[in-house]
């Protein structure tokens, strides 16, 4: 039917099938599914986990736990920072380019050319893809909200996992906490178990209520699980007892409570895991572009000799928070001057991501993403951040950036971080000759 020999050919033609990026519905997908033999139907054992912070992280934390139990996992997540591929894990080892093609190729095939977004013809690959590798669990995360987000065709999930909810994507989830709130609580399913990490007041009123609905028992945190550091590890306790743990590889407290949520899932998805997968897990669990240290590559090299460099993806109010309070813990234990370097697509809230860090940052230098004209003007971005009180300048792009501050004289090397967008965070991983492995 086609003569397209690379997945990127595919993905150039899925675009010109619907005219909306984003149209929150189940149909087409359904229908699509249905024409494939419904593959959703034949999937291993599901964790579905949505939120608006966290769910990556989550993800990740259950995946390094479940390896280290020897368990074969299938992972789907999104978006992708440099190469779609990183969407689709096979038992363990990211889609290769050949099954990626094929599935791609039987899904236009089922299409038939009918309308469908990118996300819902490429969900309903990773649906085909997963179904025909056998896998001992599959961990699912929502693209955006959940009642209506493609992946919310599985009927039966052996647990949900819902994260902090917070404001974002405002023009397809609703304009409060509790219309959000609403939309993520559509993953729960009639008396499938689901964790509910912390949680604002408005939103977990939200979830009860609608849990109370569909007859979905929850575990809360704060109420039925609880985790705290203690003595340099990370103490989670629950009604079966104690798990004493290192800390997270993963830098920031809020990791602590990702950690937690990963854990609770698994205790209860999946009780006989060994403790030992637990330990392992939290300690090697990794996540790109969530406060990932740039330790090699070709942007360190344009930065100020010495100079820490670092990555996060955050882009939201809450994730603005969550950034902060790692950097000033790393601020406690290491003082250096920090320099953030932004950049945020025109949808995203200037203000409620740069606001933490009044105080805290020396200066935001404000720049550009490659190839999206839907970004906030760098010159606005540091007009922004000067109205909050940091000293605030803008530049072409991050190696331009890089320059400017390797340029200047530094006392103490600083502490850099990159930070506004998963799109800018794609964007210096493939820079720096670092994408996700």
């Amino acid at each position: 039917m086609t003569d397209a020999r690379s997945s990127d050919d595919f993905m150039a033609r899925f675009v010109a099938l619907h005219p909306k990026k984003i149209d929150l519905s189940l149909g087409r997908t359904q229908r699509l599914l249905a024409a494939l033999g419904d593959p959703h139907k034949r999937l291993p054992p599901t964790i579905h986990v949505a939120g608006t912070n966290g769910k990556g992280s989550t993800v990740a934390f259950m995946r390094a736990m479940l390896e280290a139990a020897g368990k074969r996992v299938h992972v789907y997540t999104s978006p992708h920072l440099v190469r779609f591929h990183e969407r689709i894990r096979l038992a363990g080892k990211l889609v290769s380019e050949e099954h990626l093609v094929a599935a791609f190729e039987a899904c236009e095939r089922a299409n038939a050319g009918e309308p469908i977004t990118v996300f819902e013809i490429t969900t309903a690959a990773g649906f085909l893809l997963f179904s025909e590798t056998p896998a001992d669990v599959l961990l699912l995360e929502v693209g955006l909200g959940g009642r209506f987000d493609s992946t919310n065709v599985i009927e039966a999930p052996v647990a949900s996992v819902i994260t902090p909810v917070s404001m974002d994507h405002m023009d397809f989830l609703g304009d409060t906490l509790a219309k959000i709130a609403f939309e993520k609580a559509g993953i729960l399913k009639n008396g499938v178990p689901a964790i509910i990490a912390p949680q604002a007041d408005e939103a977990i009123a939200v979830i009860e209520r609608q849990a109370a609905r569909v007859r979905a028992p929850l575990t809360i945190a704060g109420r039925d699980y609880h985790v705290s550091e203690e003595g340099g590890r990370l103490v989670y306790e629950d009604a079966r007892g104690l798990l004493d743990l290192p800390l997270p590889r993963l830098q920031g407290r809020h990791q602590h409570d990702n950690a937690a949520a990963a854990v609770a899932a698994l205790r209860t998805a999946f009780p006989a895991l060994a403790a030992s997968a637990f330990e392992t897990g939290v300690r090697t669990a990794d996540w790109p572009a969530r406060m990932q240290a740039l330790a090699r590559g070709a942007l360190l090299g344009l930065a100020p000799e010495g100079a820490e460099l670092w990555l996060d993806g955050g882009h939201n109010p809450a994730g603005g928070e969550a950034l902060a309070t790692a950097v000033a813990d790393m601020e406690a234990r290491n003082p250096r001057p920090l320099v953030m370097i932004s950049a945020m697509l025109a949808s995203k809230d200037m203000g409620g991501l740069l606001r933490p860090f009044a105080g805290l940052a020396r200066e935001i230098v404000c720049v550009s993403m490659a190839g999206d004209s839907q970004t906030h003007a760098p010159e606005a971005m540091a007009d922004a951040a000067r109205a909050l009180g940091v000293p605030a300048t803008y530049a072409a792009d991050v190696p331009a950036a890089l320059r400017m501050l390797a340029a200047r004289p530094w006392a103490i090397p600083p502490r850099i971080l990159i930070a506004g967008s998963l799109y800018l965070a794609g964007e210096v991983l493939r820079a720096n000759g670092t994408p996700p492995e």
